[in-house]
């Protein structure tokens, strides 16, 4: 066994242990500590045994087991606890030292954490990690940003663990300065609820709506994943659906219908919020989470309402067909709020990303890859300034061919009383994307009434504002004018 160690991990929990067991196979020495030092006894003792994995008791010995510089990987809870770490990592360490978070931390935590580091003569990244248990053990996809200087240190780690797209490109690429790793990580986490969301909404619309069995279902989903809808997400939907337990039973059936959530998708929407973005999709996929947690009010509401009494009438396999077309729709435009968002934020923080480079990061690894990403790719190959990917000839194409099917599974399912907020927030982003002009001009004008916020004229240049004295007794003076 190696002096030396490559890398040193913190955190033994599930994506801890994985990494440094994908980081041993691929030749390197890992040393590894947790805070609670039973658990690197326990590993040492168990998945570890006869591996070059280093376990440590204390901070002190983790950093003296690395080779220089030193590179120390924390895969712990965001928040307080990162900044805990730092603070007991940094005195052990040299100018030119790496410190690593490879948790899913809010961006705004990172580039403090990237200056303070950088302050002190040492070097941050944070790196977003993508892929589950299995990923993380296998090949996640991984998106490091922070401390430019860090990347040739870190590369040949990082870029021999991560997953690898079938035309041999790796997973993982440079994202950027500052806390541009940990901001592509968290639209990746938001556009997965998004995800999330459309799929549980079409297979509420099967059970539901259309009487499928779950093994309907599993082959509906069986057959979506050798189309254009091909990716994780679905495969593993078709997976639960043929789940049984050891009584024959269907699991899924028996899992109370209150999904849970750690943050990010939290921290997109009001990221996209900040900065005027209308991610409609991923807020609605996120409220429905909210919803489904008032469980007992639902339960109470659901004796006291009476929806609709109309069942589904029509043909089952035509409309199985239109939820393909307005799953695969409303996913299109899921990706293009969240490219939206990342184009605004990059501008506002100053940060260069590579649009289709992200693409090929998730392209494989992350728990949102599929098919689809490739045409994102080639999307922002053939046009690196593009604003929308709806503006995209494949994906212009995508939608308007879709439109039809998806405009019949939202009407069909108001009709039935079947929730569907997120492919119904797809269907109206799209409608107001496509909208020369919206009633934003009544809005405005009830602004400038009772406010004197004033508004700008179509026959007159833009950032020219207008007032009315729409009452006759309202005076001239008028409220500034600022964006929100």
């Amino acid at each position: 066994m190696k002096i030396d160690a490559d890398i040193a991990v913190v955190g033994l929990a599930v994506m801890g242990e994985n990494l440094i067991l994908n980081m041993e196979s691929k030749g390197f020495t890992v040393a590894c500590f947790n805070r609670t030092t039973s658990k690197v006894d326990d590993f040492i003792n168990g998945r570890a045994v006869g591996k070059n994995i280093i376990g440590c008791h204390s901070i002190e010995a983790l950093v003296g087991a690395l080779k220089k510089p030193r590179k120390v990987m924390c895969m712990i809870k965001a928040g307080r606890a990162v900044d805990d770490f730092i603070e007991s990592v940094t005195p052990y360490l040299e100018a030119g030292d790496i410190i690593i978070d490879g948790g899913n931390s809010h961006f705004p935590d990172t580039i403090r954490r990237v200056a303070e580091a950088e302050r002190k003569g040492l070097r941050y990244v944070g790196a977003g990690v993508s892929g589950g248990e299995e990923g993380a053990l296998l090949g996640p996809s991984i998106m490091p940003g922070g401390s430019p200087g860090a990347w040739e240190s870190i590369q040949p780690i990082f870029q021999k663990i991560c997953a690898y797209t079938d035309d041999g490109e790796p997973c993982c690429d440079w994202v950027g300065e500052s806390g541009a790793g940990h901001f592509v990580k968290m639209v990746h986490n938001g556009i997965e609820y998004g995800d999330m969301q459309l799929i549980g909404e079409t297979y509420q619309m099967m059970k539901v709506g259309l009487g499928l069995s779950n093994a309907q279902m599993r082959d509906v989903f069986a057959r979506w994943n050798k189309g254009a809808l091909d990716s994780y997400l679905i495969e593993i939907t078709r997976d639960i659906l043929g789940y049984k337990d050891e009584n024959g039973e269907a699991v899924l059936d028996r899992i109370l219908d209150a999904a849970g959530q750690k943050g990010t998708g939290k921290w997109t929407v009001t990221s996209a919020l900040d900065v005027g973005q209308p991610l409609t999709l991923i807020g609605e996929a996120v409220f429905a989470r909210c919803l489904s947690a008032l469980k007992d009010e639902r339960a109470a509401a659901a004796q006291v309402f009476a929806g609709p009494q109309e069942s589904f009438s029509g043909d089952r396999a035509a409309m199985i067909d239109d939820l393909e077309q307005a799953l695969y729709a409303s996913k299109i435009v899921s990706y293009a709020q969240g490219y939206q968002l990342m184009r605004a934020v990059a501008v506002q923080q100053g940060w260069k990303l590579n649009y289709g480079g992200i693409a090929l990061m998730w392209r494989g690894g992350c728990i949102i890859r599929s098919a689809f990403l490739g045409k994102i790719k080639q999307a922002f190959d053939t046009d690196a300034a593009l604003v929308n990917l709806l503006l995209d000839a494949f994906f212009k194409q995508a939608v308007e061919s879709s439109q039809a099917g998806w405009r019949r599974v939202v009407t069909t399912a108001v009709r039935l009383g079947i929730p569907m907020p997120a492919i119904s927030a797809a269907l109206a982003y799209f409608d107001g994307y496509r909208s020369e002009r919206l009633p934003a001009n009544l809005l405005q004008a009830q602004r400038d009434y009772f406010g004197a916020h004033t508004y700008e004229r179509i026959d007159r240049p833009r950032d020219e504002f207008f007032h009315t004295n729409w009452t006759g007794h309202g005076g001239s003076t008028a409220s500034s004018t600022y964006d929100v």
